[in-house]
């Protein structure tokens, strides 16, 4: 039998993300990849019951944070109880895991080129710090997808005006860690409309020289 490739899910979710005492609405890209059998899911913001009505029925091999902000793990602790499973996440990033779940950490510490299974195929796991310093992108090779989490947007780098975040890192981590794959690559983000390196890989200039 021909193994069937990856299946692509996305939700949106929509909520709050709070930081350094102030509150910002947002929407966010939940990501879910696998098949009717088995999935990974990546970042569980807001709404837990439509995370787990997305996956229900089907194993959930793990979730994977992109990083720690609060609009990215709101859920994940419901989440992970509801369908068992285990929560991963960079360790840089245990300061913000910290302001939403302080009696509580994660399972399991996620490190650059770890490398999860899924569906016949290798999701691999990209350190990216800049946004916040335990940002990651899981690279789906096989598929010819990344997803960038906040550490790139349809635009531009994800922001790095608020606590942790560094712009000369997130550019360093855009040069060296996504815009050396091949361009046709989808970046599917964490907010908002997905986009493709070799569309943002001809601004990262412009993007330098206006700082943000």
């Amino acid at each position: 039998m021909t193994q069937m490739p990856a299946r692509i899910e996305q939700l949106v979710t929509s909520g709050t993300f709070s930081l350094d005492g102030g509150t910002w609405n947002v929407d966010n890209n939940v990501w879910v990849i696998g098949d009717d059998e088995e999935c990974l899911i990546i970042d569980s913001p807001h709404d837990a019951e439509a995370i787990i009505a997305q996956v229900r029925g089907r194993r959930v091999k793990a979730i994977l944070l992109s990083h720690a902000h609060n609009d990215h793990i709101g859920a994940a602790r419901q989440v992970a109880e509801a369908v068992n499973t285990n929560i991963h996440l960079h360790p840089d990033d245990l300061m913000l895991w910290e302001q939403v779940y302080p009696d509580t950490g994660p399972d399991r510490y996620l490190a650059d080129h770890d490398v999860f299974e899924i569906s016949g195929t290798a999701l691999r796991v990209l350190h990216t710090p800049g946004h916040s310093p335990g940002s990651v992108c899981f690279l789906l090779e096989d598929e010819g997808t990344v997803f960038s989490g906040d550490t790139l947007f349809k635009g531009g780098p994800g922001a790095t005006g608020r606590s942790y975040s560094d712009f000369p890192t997130i550019i360093d981590s855009i040069q060296n860690r996504l815009l050396s794959l091949d361009p046709s690559t989808i970046v599917r983000t964490g907010h908002g409309d997905s986009t493709t390196i070799g569309d943002e890989a001809p601004d990262i200039e412009a993007w330098i020289q206006r700082g943000h």
